[in-house]
């Protein structure tokens, strides 16, 4: 096991409230283990672990390219989150520092941030670059969230 598969994140289910701990990388979608609800999966990733992390995952990903210092990218931070809790079973959100991986950025051709890109098994659906306020942002993600992951 790497440690990018032995890493996780405490999640708190929304739907009965129980703790649970849900890995950067595993199949399917994370579920609650008390109540089975889906849970919001809300990993970062650095270039090291990005294949693993995003293009092997088996739900659309969301990658949040963005960097501490950035205003925009802070704003938008806790809108993707809550996205990401509402799309929780279809959507998995990734943050990626643009300081600290350079390779990701280059991959996506990020000039500005916070730059959004939308991919389904490895391949990009659509990007944003800059930020918008939630109800755009949700448009935008229903829009174009491969049928039936919304």
């Amino acid at each position: 096991m790497t440690a990018t598969t032995q890493r996780s994140t405490k999640v708190e289910c929304i739907n009965c409230g129980a703790r649970n701990r849900v890995p950067a990388v595993a199949e399917g979608t994370p579920r609650c283990g008390k109540c089975s609800t889906p849970l919001r999966w809300v990993v970062d990733a650095n270039d090291d672990e990005f294949h693993a992390v995003v293009d092997e995952s088996s739900l659309p990903v969301l990658v949040d390219v963005w960097a501490p210092w950035c205003g925009p990218c802070r704003m938008v931070s806790p809108a993707l989150e809550r996205l990401a809790g509402e799309l929780a079973g279809n959507l998995k959100l990734v943050k990626v520092n643009a300081d600290d991986n350079p390779e990701v950025s280059r991959r996506f051709e990020v000039r500005s941030i916070p730059t959004l890109v939308l991919l389904d098994h490895g391949t990009v659906v659509d990007k944003q670059i800059g930020a918008l306020p939630e109800h755009q942002l949700r448009s935008w993600l229903e829009s174009k969230l491969p049928t039936g992951a919304s």
